[in-house]
């Protein structure tokens, strides 16, 4: 057995407060396999991985029982078990990065930006094997970029990490974490937040490495689709503890706590196939025919100068959004999907004239509001709002959540004073779900679901007719997406919301949307009703997109 994990017990002191992250779980992974730990956020799982490679800093963290068993192989080539839990710092740190290696969550925040990926790939080389020289180093991390499909790696090996994108990036971490031919590798939600094509290219190289180094890997994740994709064996974890435990098809298939019950059926997918069993329509679908358009897009560009040279001339001009043609009825929720870099948050920014159009015209109710001033425009922002996609970024860290509602309604002259405005913050506040007490609160007293209600409770203040959603809910755990989804739903019905839905996650798209439009390097390539285009996709990219999505059953 690679690594046995017997009664781990991990307790992080919080001041006077001990919080028992992980409470007790065992398992065990096998060479060549795949053991996939899932469950919300909060549920222990990332400080199972920590504890594993022993990375959480003794000042916080005690184990006050478990063990963790690890097959060690040595340099020479003998192998011996080990308990992590019992080596002195040496072993571990030789153990650490060469035998056990790791692919963090956020890759940005793990790659040092002052130094550039080659530079970093080599100091892991050269910690684990002192032997090797500079040239002989560089020319492994070239390799091992190459190895994760990199671009032009001979190139790139001299890069640093700001000047890569973000799929970029996470194969810059899978290569370093390579580099030293692991035993182990623990991911922990490697591809969250890729786009489908990227997540796609990143789950198949993984296996591809698995399967001709023999490693075991210990995949934690939220996204029930690529456990369908990756997974041997399954484990759900909650409050710390592993409440389910099975092969891929027993947890998929006949699941039998409650809370994975709960999880599978939270899942857009499931809650699809739950409508269409109970006889209802597959989107909860309008008559939309008869409905007025409240936005009309004609041709509109955004194009970015790039300016070069010693007296920055404009040289040429990267064509953000291309000549878009678009229409969004009264009430009617359009998908706009698209990998990362084809515009489509620079397209909803300039909707809402956050972002200057070049050239085109939007008309709103009508009216076209690309000539307007700033304003003639302010009427129109409380009619046109905008959900972000991370509220943390979005929301003010030194304004609380009364501030940050009853602000806007009194710019906008909404209430007559500002107990009046605080009613209407109160009942917002219930309205996403919240309690009227939070209203004291700062935004980093909450979790990032409640952050993302409450962005929604800013955008709805001001009674708006349309939203803006940009990826309102990625990154987020499948219990609170599909609360959020529902919560958007109930509004646009109550309140005959128009939304554009900006995502990734083509699950989401097929659950919340009437219409889907498809998006690649600044042009919509493709445009119908969800269900057609995700059933019968005409084009070839709309095909690709589609392929690379991983699906929970087949």
């Amino acid at each position: 057995m690679l690594l046995t994990v017997k009664n781990l017990k991990t307790y992080l002191d919080s001041g006077a407060e001990v919080v028992q992250a992980v409470d007790g779980i065992s398992f065990n992974i096998k060479k060549g396999e795949t053991f996939c730990l899932v469950g919300e956020s909060g549920s222990g799982k990332s400080i199972t991985a920590l504890s594993i490679i022993q990375l959480i800093p003794k000042e916080i963290c005690h184990h006050p029982e478990g063990q963790i068993w690890f097959d060690y192989r040595h340099n020479d080539g003998t192998q011996e078990q080990v308990n992590m839990l019992n080596l002195t710092e040496h072993p571990r740190r030789d153990i650490r990065g060469a035998r056990i290696a790791m692919i963090f969550q956020e890759p940005m925040t793990s790659l040092n930006p002052v130094y550039t990926i080659g530079d970093q790939i080599i100091e892991a080389l050269q910690l684990h094997w002192p032997e090797l020289n500079y040239g002989s180093a560089k020319q492994r991390a070239i390799e091992a970029l190459a190895q994760v499909q990199i671009p032009d790696p001979e190139q790139r090996v001299n890069e640093y990490p700001h000047r890569l994108s973000g799929g970029q990036r996470q194969r810059v971490m899978i290569a370093m974490a390579m580099a030293c031919e692991p035993d182990l590798l623990i991911a922990d939600e490697p591809t969250t937040a890729l786009d489908v094509t990227v997540q796609a290219e990143i789950l198949r190289l993984m296996k591809d490495l698995q399967e001709r180094k023999g490693m075991g890997i210990l995949f934690i994740t939220h996204d029930f689709g690529v456990v369908a994709k990756m997974a041997h064996k399954v484990a759900v974890m909650r409050n710390g503890i592993i409440v389910e435990a099975g092969s891929l098809q027993q947890i998929l298939r006949e699941p039998k706590h409650e809370y994975t019950q709960e999880l599978l059926a939270a899942l857009p997918e499931n809650m699809i196939r739950a409508r269409a069993e109970a006889g209802e329509d597959i989107k909860h679908k309008q008559d939309l025919s008869e409905k007025k358009s409240i936005l009309t897009v004609q041709n509109l560009k955004v194009h970015f100068p790039v300016k070069k040279g010693l007296w920055a001339r404009t040289a040429s001009y990267i064509k953000a959004v291309d000549g878009v043609d678009l229409t969004i009825k009264e009430g009617e929720i359009v998908a706009l999907v698209g990998e990362s870099g084809c515009g489509k948050t620079t397209l909803g920014r300039a909707l809402l004239r956050l972002i200057e159009p070049t050239a085109g015209a939007i008309f709103f109710s009508g009216t076209n509001i690309v000539p307007l001033k700033r304003r003639e425009m302010q009427p129109f922002r409380t009619k046109m709002q905008m959900i972000f996609q991370d509220p943390m970024s979005s929301l003010n860290p030194r304004l609380n959540i009364a501030t940050t509602l009853t602000e806007p309604m009194a710019v906008h002259g909404i209430g007559a004073s500002q107990e009046a405005r605080l009613d209407l913050a109160r009942q917002m506040l219930i309205r996403v779900q919240l309690s009227e007490s939070h209203l004291w609160r700062y935004p980093h007293e909450f979790s990032g679901g409640q952050r993302q209600r409450i962005g929604i409770a800013r955008a709805l203040v001001l009674n708006p007719k349309f939203i803006v959603c940009d990826e309102v809910t990625s990154a987020l755990d499948v219990s609170v997406q599909s609360e959020i989804l529902q919560m958007l739903l109930d509004l646009r019905t109550e309140r005959q919301l128009s939304l554009l839905f900006i995502t990734h996650d083509i699950g989401v798209v097929e659950y919340v949307s009437d219409r889907m439009v498809v998006m690649n390097a600044g042009k919509i390539v493709e445009q119908g009703l969800t269900h057609n285009i995700c059933h019968a996709p005409q084009e070839a990219y709309t095909q690709e997109l589609l392929a690379a999505v991983p699906r929970l059953y087949g």
